[in-house]
């Protein structure tokens, strides 16, 4: 889009440790809006929910059903935390770019923090790093490490390859999705400034590819917390 991304260089004097200023931003909003959204909706608990309390008892509720379509609710209950802080983090960081971007100076500042490939990659990785950790948790060492040689040792080899190909791709899917999404956002504000119309006549398609976003990074926030839960599933169930 013809936009820099601001770095903070030589950080701490060490010549390859670099900063990602608007990265750091980002992040840090979006995980702000997550925190107000769960305040907001905890703070005046009713038995008969309403505004944001009924819309955040309709979001773990189909949370639930993410989890027990993956493993049964008394291996999976302890996951929840995890797939509604994924599920409301990553769509809140999906289409922070969607409603705007900011630049400065050709410089980036406001985007989605999820059209950062280093973003998502690290997303994906703490959840591959989880559902080993909560594997050898819940099944033990032993058991656990057996699961890499059946139902045939021959396949230890794949199995191993299947971890880095599941990294690469659970990042890499939500990535592509949003970045090519602000890319063409972009592409139409150019061309409709350059236009007959105007600026006025981007607006109508913009607005239309807006809507579309939002509903696609539903989708993706939807796809990674389900495939997080899938990763998770067979990992501590033992019918895997």
């Amino acid at each position: 889009m013809g936009h820099e991304n601001p770095y903070a260089l030589d950080v701490f004097g060490i010549p390859w440790l670099d900063f990602n200023l608007s990265n750091i931003l980002m992040i840090t909003i979006a995980s702000l809006i997550v925190f107000i959204i769960a305040v907001a909706s905890t703070r005046t608990l009713q038995r008969k929910p309403r505004g944001m309390q009924n819309f955040m008892e309709w979001i773990i509720d189909f949370v639930k059903g993410i989890i027990g379509s993956t493993m049964d609710w008394k291996t999976g209950r302890v996951f929840l935390p995890l797939g509604l802080t994924l599920l409301l983090y990553i769509f809140v960081s999906n289409i922070l770019g969607v409603m705007t971007m900011v630049t400065y100076d050709h410089t980036l500042w406001w985007k989605s923090p999820t059209s950062d490939p280093g973003i998502t990659l690290t997303l994906a990785t703490m959840v591959v790093v989880l559902s080993h950790y909560y594997g050898i948790k819940l099944k033990g060492f032993g058991e656990y490490g057996k699961d890499f040689f059946r139902p045939m040792p021959f396949l230890f080899p794949l199995k191993i390859i299947e971890e880095f190909a599941n990294t690469l791709t659970l990042g890499l899917r939500l990535y592509g999705n949003i970045f090519a999404g602000e890319i063409l956002l972009g592409l139409l504000v150019t061309m409709g400034a350059g236009s007959v119309g105007g600026f006025f006549g981007a607006i109508i398609p913009t607005l239309a590819w807006q809507g579309f976003s939002v509903f696609i990074g539903g989708i993706q926030a939807f796809i990674f917390t389900m495939l997080t839960m899938v990763y998770i599933s067979h990992k501590v169930s033992t019918d895997h």
